[in-house]
């Protein structure tokens, strides 16, 4: 059975981790607080969940998902991440990060930066730009009229290939970018917190200006 980290479990987390149960992995979570603080949550999901430190889940996960406030991505522990593909949530505020000049003058992205980060690792920019309630409640069949589409960003063509199985699974369609070209689904973008299917996401991506 595939098992899924999670450094990080916020509200995307633990949707991300709630739709993974419902479709038959097992997760491993952690925070910042240690996993003491995790065991209510851990009660709520079940068996198939656990709590751990975040190098824990780390190396406990086939693939993991990192969903912490991006001003602390250099948290992210990396030796248990080497090789592994990296779904990153992170969306840059910086009211909460605070600034960040590289983002600021445009000369990078913020999954550009989990990247270069974890060097050793597969990141792909995903379940950024959808809200929490909405993983549980708005994905649907494969071939489904008008599916929902989420975007995928990575550099890497197998760490793509997971995700775009796993969004098939939890019920989305996915639309693959660059890791550079990422920016295209950050705030501020027509594509980001919109629902939208997969014609649509395209356009909206299109229509981005930096």
């Amino acid at each position: 059975m595939t098992t899924i980290g999670f450094i990080g479990a916020g509200n995307i987390g633990s949707s991300v981790a709630r739709a993974a149960i419902q479709h038959g992995y097992d997760v491993v979570l952690s925070n910042s607080r240690g996993p003491e603080t995790l065991q209510a949550l851990i009660a709520d999901l079940g068996p198939h969940a656990r709590a751990a430190t975040p190098a824990e889940a780390a190396e406990a996960g086939d693939f993991v998902v990192v969903t912490i406030p991006l001003g602390r991505y250099r948290e992210v522990p990396v030796e248990p991440l080497d090789g592994k593909t990296v779904l990153d949530t992170n969306n840059y505020y910086p009211q909460r990060d605070g600034s960040i000049a590289e983002l600021d003058e445009k000369l990078a992205t913020s999954s550009g930066l989990l990247q270069r980060h974890l060097r050793g690792s597969h990141v792909v920019k995903a379940f950024n730009h959808i809200g929490a309630a909405e993983i549980l409640t708005t994905g649907s069949p494969t071939g489904t009229p008008n599916r929902r589409a989420l975007v995928a960003a990575s550099d890497d063509p197998d760490a793509l290939a997971t995700v775009t199985s796993f969004y098939d699974e939890l019920g989305f369609d996915a639309v693959p970018l660059s890791l550079d070209e990422s920016w295209r689904v950050e705030t501020n973008t027509p594509a980001y917190g919109v629902r939208q299917n997969r014609e649509e996401l395209v356009a909206n991506l299109a229509r981005a200006t930096r």
